[in-house]
């Protein structure tokens, strides 16, 4: 599908013409009213406006007391339906994402190494999706992925930025997001959108089609949506075709990976300190380490047939890598309720997706500290160092990639469920309304990966055999022909090629996610006071978490080397869980009113006691202050504590990994006592230097949970803080800003302890950690990281964070050349400490650099750990009569970088702002009651921060924060019915 850009680009060209751009703008503790479906869609409404919106009594996210008021002590930014449509995201992820509140890093589709499977991570205060909750009318939601929820199924989004765990309970730490779905909606409409990148890629095309009825029994509202992306690689752009290293201050180097093709192979002779034993093969090369020439004759070890291994024999595996995901949307959704009596009524929401996805890397790696590979010391093709034997414990190593292969797939197809159903109603004590809610939340979630690209170690013969004259080899009885030409050095010759696609395999695995919550509320008016009504709500859940994870036989991890059949994406099989029975309480107390400078004063507090099965019990309290001075005024502040109960993942998962090393504290070794843990099996002489530091090259590493690792956990627990004003001076009308200065601390944080973390806290006297170091016994390769070191999860440290957070908004008096309203929302990060096994890494304005060792402290669960200190989003609004037009500016602050390459701390670099632009504009066909939207975004085609392939996971640069894609046209067009 190609959209036809030169159209659309002259029909944008006619939008600006016309002077008129708005952007998504995310306003503050705004709750709309819902769309009727008879009517177009609406504008940003102001803070006053809300004050003659229908003021029934509603609970607003981050509460359980029904309210009036629309401006509380909790700060919630809402995005309204409008403002959703108005972007052309195609998932609800990438619209989330962009809020100034998220910083740290997410997963979304633009990330290829570590992403893929068509999810999108929500990261508020930087603290980590996993310390974000995730809601759907104020229930949890089992995937925490906001793409599993259909886009036109959503009334608003409300994002609640403090603490609640009082309130939510686990994991809303950083705040809790609420998606709130349509209700109340009246005949049908048919939406279909079409998009494509400037490049000419990119494509996206789907539709949504949604109907409703609503009457005096209830109402209904349902549809379908599908929703394509194609996938983008790497190549496609400039700046992520190739894998860029940072070697020096204006020094770069094409090429990342030293599993080449070409061989990274060892040789007898090398003495480790630059020198070599005399008369040997590293004494006739001049080095350690050879790759093979082109056309080279693989058998016979000459100057003539391989040369040195240097930067220039590095693998460029970037250009096959993607920066866009593929995805493939179908899903369905309904919203509903039916009054059974005047006092009683049914209500049910749902919403299912099917997602396929996948992600692709450059071929696959092969060798000793790779993939666990062997070659046996009688083996034909082991002409080095005949007699010894290549594996990854002693001897010798070798790396190679199989490109003979082809790229490496995983195909993920998910879906996701999820279903709130039960009771509600009302009764009467003593004049006195009380509302109450009996329900079920059920979640699923089945995920099936299959991948494709690997190789069958097992089926690729490395044991004894005899070297021809011809070059072939001959094996034992019963091996073979085709698996005995297997030549690990010559990775692409024909005898090679053949066995490798005769050992090529193609492996299936299975994920299961399921998750119950019986939920019992009951809320309303307890007896009123002179400033009047205190209010209270009590509740109780019980709920249920299980997952099961059955990996490919081809898959299964290996628990003592990290690998398995096919190489990589190893995955150790799981099934495990955990119940919580909680009960909890929140009381709504007006303490004074209508006084001289006292417009009212009220006081919120909660409280929630959870026992966990995993862990034990916690108790988590709130107390909340809303003071209006006079009626323009809102003083409000929150204490509140917070906790997070580990995950069955943090417990019980398994799986490999391929970190960096920026250091290794047994360089240079000389037998130091307090080192003696941390550095076995290194020689004592001084000379160590760990290769894969200086080579900068990953290493072979297994996560585990805390579980599994026999490390002892327990949960997060914290205090979130919030002191904030919300002015709407009855002089300026329309205008309203709202500040908010904001602090979390968290003690216990559960982390998987990345190898660089687990190397420095050894050395540095916590001796837990060392058991989970494994170092090669002997050899040449004596005291280099081996196969088997363990990353284990466990409680690593404390955080603590805080900021400030600023909005306006103005809808400025109407003209006769349109209405104009215009906004912003920033946040200032002003610290970002993290306290690790005694050191304290300060994150605020840093971009920490992969496998660093504050990186390997990140709380994010992303790859990447980017923290800006500024972040802002604006909007300006232009509509008249049926033209809308849109601009929304998105800003990310600068930064500054430490390069690390090789060991070496490198120069520091402070990075430039980057400013976005993206521009739409709508039509309403009145006639034919229909509406066309289209839009650019990232109209000036602003190209992403290089970052270096050292540094980052995925293109160079950071594909959670920055555009990859480029320029970006879209177009919409509605019909209701």
């Amino acid at each position: 599908m190609k959209l036809g850009v030169t159209k659309l680009s002259s029909s944008v060209r006619l939008a600006l013409s016309l002077g008129a751009v708005l952007a998504v703008g995310a306003t503050s503790n705004a709750v709309f009213a819902q769309d009727t479906g008879s009517q177009p869609a609406s504008t940003t409404q102001s803070p006053s406006d809300k004050k003659t919106s229908d003021l029934q009594t509603v609970v607003v996210t981050g509460s359980l007391i029904r309210r009036v008021d629309l401006e509380t002590a909790s700060p919630v930014v809402t995005i309204d339906r409008a403002q959703i449509q108005a972007t052309g995201k195609a998932t609800l992820g990438d619209l989330i994402q962009q809020l100034p509140t998220m910083t740290g890093g997410n997963v979304n589709p633009q990330t290829n190494n570590g992403g893929g499977t068509g999810a999108s991570s929500i990261n508020l205060r930087g603290l980590g999706s996993q310390r974000t909750l995730i809601l759907v009318n104020g229930q949890r939601l089992l995937s925490g992925d906001p793409n599993a929820i259909p886009a036109d199924a959503i009334e608003r989004i409300d994002v609640l930025t403090v603490g609640a765990s009082s309130v939510y309970g686990s994991d809303a730490i950083g705040g809790a997001v609420n998606f709130i779905l349509r209700k109340d909606y009246q005949g049908a409409t048919f939406t279909t959108n079409v998009g494509e990148s400037d490049h000419d890629d990119g494509d996206t095309s789907g539709y949504t089609f949604t109907f409703g009825q609503t009457g005096d029994k209830g109402s209904i509202m349902a549809g379908v949506n599908y929703q394509k992306t194609d996938g983008i690689e790497a190549g496609a752009r400039n700046f992520s075709k190739n894998a860029l290293s940072l070697i020096s201050t204006g020094h770069v180097i094409v090429g990342g990976s030293s599993s080449t093709p070409v061989g990274h192979i060892q040789i007898p002779g090398d003495n480790g300190d630059g020198t070599f034993a005399p008369g040997s093969l590293a004494a006739q090369f001049g080095c350690g380490t050879i790759s093979l020439n082109s056309g080279g004759n693989a058998t016979v070890p000459t100057a003539a047939n391989y040369h040195c291994y240097g930067n220039a024999d590095k693998y460029n595996y970037a250009t096959v890598n993607l920066i866009e995901t593929p995805q493939e949307r179908t899903g369905a959704f309904l919203n509903g309720d039916y009054n059974l009596t005047d006092h009683v009524s049914a209500y049910m929401d749902a919403t299912y997706q099917k997602t396929s996805s996948n992600f692709q890397l450059a071929p696959g790696v092969y060798g000793t500290d790779t993939s666990g590979a062997t070659l046996d010391a009688h083996n034909a093709f082991n002409v080095f160092a005949p007699g010894t034997a290549y594996n990854a414990s002693t001897g010798y190593g070798f790396r190679t990639r199989t490109t003979g292969l082809g790229n490496r797939y995983a195909f993920s197809g998910r879906e996701d469920a999820q279903i709130n159903t039960g009771l509600k109603g009302d009764f009467n004590i003593a004049d006195n309304n009380w509302q109450w809610n009996v329900g079920v939340n059920y979640g699923h979630e089945s995920v099936t990966t299959t991948t494709e690209g690997l190789i069958n170690a097992n089926d690729l013969y490395t044991g004894p055999s005899v070297l021809n004259a011809d070059g072939t080899a001959t094996c034992p009885t019963g091996i073979s022909a085709v698996a005995c030409q297997f030549n690990p050095f010559a990775i692409n010759s024909p005898g090679s090629l053949a066995a490798e696609k005769a050992a090529s395999a193609v492996a299936t695995s299975n994920a299961y996610s399921q998750e119950k919550v019986w939920h019992a509320d009951v809320n309303g008016e307890l007896f009123s006071l002179p400033a009047g009504a205190v209010q209270l709500a009590v509740g109780a859940q019980y709920r249920t978490d299980h997952e099961t994870v059955n990996p490919d036989t081809e898959l299964l991890l290996n628990p003592n080397t990290g690998t398995c059949a096919l190489g990589s994406q190893c995955v150790a099989g799981l099934s495990g869980g955990y119940n919580v029975k909680e009960v909890y309480s929140e009381a709504f107390i007006p303490v004074l009113a209508d006084l001289p400078f006292v417009k009212s004063l009220n006081v919120d507090i909660g409280d929630r006691y959870s026992r966990f099965s995993s862990f034990g019990s916690t108790n988590n309290f709130k107390f909340q202050v809303e003071w209006k001075p006079f009626d323009d005024l809102l003083l409000r502040g929150t204490m509140a504590d917070v906790f997070r109960a580990p995950t069955i993942g943090e417990l019980y998962s398994s799986g490999s990994d391929a970190p960096y090393l920026t250091s290794d504290p047994c360089n240079g070794y000389t037998g130091q006592a307090n080192l003696a843990a941390a550095c076995q099996y290194v020689p004592t002489n001084g000379t160590f230097v760990n290769k894969s530091v200086t080579s900068a090259t990953q290493i072979s590493t297994i996560t585990e949970g805390a579980a599994v690792a026999g490390f002892p956990i327990k949960p997060e627990t914290g205090k979130s803080f919030d002191l904030g004003l919300v002015y709407s001076p009855s002089w300026a009308e329309g205008l309203s800003t709202t500040v908010d200065f904001w602090h979390i601390y968290l003690d216990n944080t559960i982390s998987s302890i990345g190898a660089q973390a687990v190397l420095n806290l050894c050395a540095g006297g916590q001796t837990v950690y060392c058991q989970y170091i494994k170092r090669i016994a002997s050899g040449p390769n004596a005291g280099q990281i081996g196969l088997g070191f363990i990353e284990p999860t466990g409680n690593l440290g404390s955080l603590a964070t805080g900021g400030i957070d600023w909005s306006a908004r103005y809808k400025l008096p109407q003209y006769s050349f349109g209405k104009f309203t215009v906004g912003v929302d920033a946040t200032y990060l002003n610290y970002f400490n993290q306290q690790a096994g005694g050191t304290t890494y300060k994150d605020a304005g840093q971009l920490l650099a992969y496998g660093s060792s504050a990186q390997a402290a990140c709380p994010t669960n992303a790859g990447i750990c980017l923290f800006p200190r500024w972040r802002a989003s604006g909007f300006v609004q232009w509509q008249l009569g049926n033209w809308e037009a849109e601009w929304r500016p998105r800003y990310i602050g600068t930064y500054s970088l430490q390069d690390s390459y090789g060991g070496v701390q490198g120069p520091l670099f402070h990075e430039g702002s980057t400013l976005y632009h993206d521009f739409s504009f709508g039509y309403n066909l009145e006639v034919i009651n229909s509406r066309i939207d289209f839009g650019v975004n990232n109209a000036f085609d602003k190209q992403p921060p290089i970052l270096y392939a050292n540094n980052t996971l995925n293109a160079n640069t950071d594909p959670s924060d920055f555009d990859l894609i480029g320029r970006y046209y879209w177009a919409r067009f509605t019909v209701k019915f």
